[in-house]
């Protein structure tokens, strides 16, 4: 599981097998089954997790029962409610698997104790959450700039693999779509998909 972890972090800095070794007595590996819940609406997120396996999805629910999709957490990817780990709020959506899968979990007691223990994971944090910042704010600035079809191409060329693993309503959902909008252009834009 930690190889997953580390081949990511290398993208970004270099480790030490040093430091390989404390960082992963920080992380403890967790496994979900498909729709188990890694954090629920109205509750503190106790987690920042890194997906070793599978697929998560983050979500907040209306008044009616209906998903609004935040985002999608493949393998390789961070997931967490920021707000609610580092300052203890009630976390804004729910996270739970769409399959089976496993991931690794830092409190946010230990996540302080190893930015401060392994420096370079200060480095590597600021430089994952100005990536994360950046890809929120064109996410919401495409949100209300871009044409339905822009938006499916984006989704289409930026996680082609999400597209053969998410359901179509919940696709829909995350681009702020009906399902009948993204069945239409599926069919006239992207013909080959189903």
């Amino acid at each position: 599981m930690h190889d997953i972890l580390f081949k990511h972090l290398e993208e970004k800095v270099t480790l030490t097998p040093g430091e390989k070794e404390l960082i992963t007595t920080f992380f403890t590996s967790k496994k979900l089954k498909k729709k188990q819940f890694l954090v629920v609406e109205g509750h503190v997120c106790k987690y920042l997790s890194f997906v070793t396996k599978g697929l998560l999805k983050a979500y907040n629910t209306d008044e009616k029962g209906n998903e609004h999709i935040n985002q999608f957490t493949p393998e390789g990817w961070w997931t967490s409610d920021m707000n609610s780990f580092f300052r203890g709020d009630i976390s804004f959506y729910s996270i739970d698997a769409m399959e089976d899968s496993e991931v690794l979990v830092i409190t946010s007691e230990d996540f302080e104790n190893l930015t401060l223990q392994v420096p370079v994971m200060d480095r590597y944090f600021r430089l994952l959450f100005q990536n994360s910042l950046i890809t929120k704010e064109r996410r919401l600035i495409s949100s209300y700039t871009h044409t339905a079809e822009e938006k499916y191409k984006h989704i289409v060329e930026k996680n082609p693999d999400l597209i053969k693993r998410v359901p179509q309503n919940l696709l829909a959902s995350y681009l702020g779509l009906s399902p009948e909008t993204l069945s239409r252009l599926k069919k006239n834009v992207f013909p080959g998909h189903k």
